[in-house]
């Protein structure tokens, strides 16, 4: 994007409100399917509850200097099952089962007919977004392949073939983001990561197919799992220097619980790199000179135009007063690098149309 110069950006998620949802509840699943219940208010009254907690979400983002900024992903139970129960061909009713990342039983939507996209599921979360602030925003919507991987497949002859009808629905949905006013959208897409085998065979291929005809700045997030849920990660990826051959722009990658071993950055020469400076697992708030010091690592390896700065996931499971506090860290120590680099500070508010 224009202008950028070790930029500031959230990867999805925001703490939502314990009055709006279970956090208790939450803490303990990451759901793959409708979970209604988690919600504390009412059928009739939720709509307008999300919608208040959105605009707490967007004001702190805001409040602590992010640049590029999201919704919060308030609405959702979590960043994949919203999307991925809202299309054609899948049996709402009777989930299926696969086996998680964690290797245990996880109940997943069941993929019973062709997989289409009858009607727009996230453009009124932009519209709304867009409508409430001056920053420049990020849609995340989840990818084709994460998708794939987290169904019971009862209709298309491998999943490959699951992938790619997922990827025509996401298309659509993309577009459609964009036309709703997001700046950038971004496919979540962790199960690269965890099914390396068939991400080489089949991933670059679905991603590419879901941003086809698409005009706008494109990212991607890959990860090892939200850290509330896995406490120990390897310090590389084993799917990640392929993205390099995707049409995907920005490439968002968590690197402070791992401890990601950098230099991986510059094998992705094609991409901008949005590399996560806070550790999620870690429930202190770090400092804006231990945030600088991970940015200076980061700089060994990438120019400050090529990179941007984040959190090294979603940020859902955080107490709100700790992600509020680590973004202003995130801000603080991104802005001590600029001034030792004498970079002008980087805008990502809106401009007029």
């Amino acid at each position: 994007m224009d202008g950028n110069f070790l930029g500031t950006t959230v990867v999805g998620s925001y703490p939502q409100p314990d009055w709006l949802i279970d956090r208790e509840a939450l803490s303990h699943v990451v759901p793959r399917v409708r979970q209604t219940g988690l919600w504390r208010v009412s059928d009739e009254h939720l709509e307008g509850a999300q919608d208040d907690a959105t605009l707490l979400a967007i004001a702190q983002m805001e409040r602590a200097g992010v640049e590029l900024i999201t919704d919060g992903e308030i609405r959702r139970e979590s960043y994949s099952n919203r999307f991925a129960t809202a299309l054609d061909g899948v049996d709402i009713e009777n989930p299926g089962q696969v086996t998680g990342r964690s290797g245990q039983p996880t109940i997943v939507p069941r993929v019973v007919g062709p997989i289409k996209r009858n009607r727009p599921v996230q453009v009124r979360d932009v519209e709304f977004l867009r409508a409430n602030t001056d920053r420049r925003i990020k849609a995340t919507v989840p990818g084709p392949f994460t998708m794939a991987q987290q169904a019971q497949n009862d209709h298309y002859p491998d999943r490959a073939s699951l992938a790619m009808d997922y990827a025509v629905a996401v298309n659509q949905e993309v577009k459609a983001l964009f036309a709703a006013g997001a700046d950038v959208v971004q496919l979540d897409e962790p199960w690269l990561q965890a099914h390396a085998g068939d991400a080489r065979e089949f991933g670059v291929q679905a991603i590419n197919k879901t941003l086809q005809g698409v005009t706008g700045t494109t990212g991607l997030h890959l990860c090892f799992g939200y850290a509330a849920v896995v406490k120990t990660k390897a310090s590389e990826y084993d799917f990640l220097v392929e993205l390099d051959d995707s049409v995907v722009d920005m490439i968002s990658i968590e690197a402070a619980q791992p401890g990601l071993n950098l230099s991986v950055l510059g094998k992705l020469p094609s991409k901008t790199m949005v590399v996560g400076v806070l550790d999620l697992e870690d429930g202190a708030v770090e400092t804006p000179e231990a945030v600088a010091a991970r940015v200076r690592e980061t700089l060994k390896y990438l120019p400050p135009e090529q990179l941007m700065l984040a959190p090294d996931c979603g940020m859902k499971y955080l107490p709100r007063d700790v992600a509020f506090g680590k973004l202003q860290a995130l801000v603080e120590g991104v802005e001590l690098v600029r001034a030792e680099l004498r970079l002008s500070p980087s805008s990502f508010r809106r401009r007029p149309e």
